[in-house]
């Protein structure tokens, strides 16, 4: 995929000044990161959760490594030209740890990162459980951050979840301490009212970001909020983080559930209400590309050999 004439992070600080609310969709695939930018959004984030959960089958309690990490944000962000945010967890260390996490996930092609201040191991923002290291020592990682990026519109992103631990005014504390470290957009985790965002908006002189649990019913502290309140609040970007991943599991299960009540004798139901036709998926994958390729730097008797009955077409080949 091409990335235009603009870098995509210097086009997520575009999005971010623009005053409309950018709208974040969580990926944590191929799949889920191309289908959100073919729906039209300007801007895809991954999911520290949602990569435990889907690549490794673990939940989130600080199993991904940071290297396996960079490496599927990595494919994620070459596969897709609208700018794509990471999730850095903690920084997998000290201050020192995330001067070279900054680095190998800018190094990745994503725009920026969510840095937060919870103790290793961390766990997902919704569960119980949760504690947080001293502001000072986060201050120290932000500071850490900024100095190890190479481009000035890499965005870092402090993530604070001093909500359900210190309280509202702990958390805009911690955003005013953060901001002064040189964070470039706040998160504050687990927000439980629109009065929590406008006191986290009261001292906060960078974008904020406000995360939304689309589809969490259980223990989920963050209600659901009008999109176009968030936007005239002045909140910069709000975050889906699982509604790909919870979508797909949902959509899996009754696929699956209709295939293990079919009767023995009889075929499997062919389910277009339920699965996608293999032309919807190479349209996705933009195979049609992988044609025009072809057709450009395959010797004309080997590309005749591949294809004997005339000019390739990938999407009408019945598959």
């Amino acid at each position: 995929m091409t990335t235009g004439t603009i870098r995509k992070d210097a086009k997520m600080r575009e999005l971010l000044k623009s005053g409309r609310l950018v709208v974040s969709p969580g990926v944590y695939d191929g799949y889920s990161a191309r289908l959100v930018q073919q729906m039209g959004f300007d801007a895809a984030s991954t999911t520290g959760a949602g990569l435990a959960n889907s690549a490794l089958g673990m939940p989130d309690v600080g199993i991904l490594g940071l290297l396996t990490n960079v490496d599927l944000c990595r494919h994620m962000a070459r596969s897709i030209d609208i700018p794509l945010m990471a999730d850095a967890d903690t920084g997998y260390g000290n201050a020192v740890t995330v001067f070279h996490a900054i680095q190998y996930f800018e190094e990745a092609g994503v725009v920026g990162v969510n840095l937060e201040d919870q103790e290793s191991p961390k766990r997902c923002g919704h569960l119980q459980g949760k504690t947080i290291i001293p502001a000072r020592e986060m201050a120290k990682k932000i500071e850490a951050a900024v100095r190890a990026k190479r481009s000035d519109d890499f965005i870092i992103n402090a993530r604070t979840d001093a909500i359900a631990l210190e309280g509202i005014e702990g958390a805009q504390a911690r955003v005013k301490m953060y901001q002064d470290a040189g964070a470039d957009m706040v998160y504050p985790d687990s927000v439980r009212s629109l009065d929590d965002i406008e006191r986290i908006l009261e001292v906060a002189r960078v974008p904020v970001s406000i995360n939304i649990g689309f589809g969490i019913r259980v223990r989920a502290p963050t209600p659901m909020f009008a999109l176009p309140r968030l936007q005239a609040m002045g909140v910069a970007r709000v975050s889906v983080p699982r509604i790909t991943l919870g979508a797909a599991i949902l959509a899996m299960r009754n696929a699956l559930t209709a295939l293990k009540d079919a009767r023995d004798d009889d075929a499997p139901p062919d389910r277009t209400d339920l699965c996608t036709d293999m032309g919807v998926i190479m349209g996705l994958l933009d195979y049609a590309r992988i044609e025009k390729l072809e057709e450009e730097f395959m010797l004309e008797e080997d590309l005749a050999a591949r294809y004997p009955n005339g000019k390739p077409n990938m999407l009408s080949e019945g598959h």
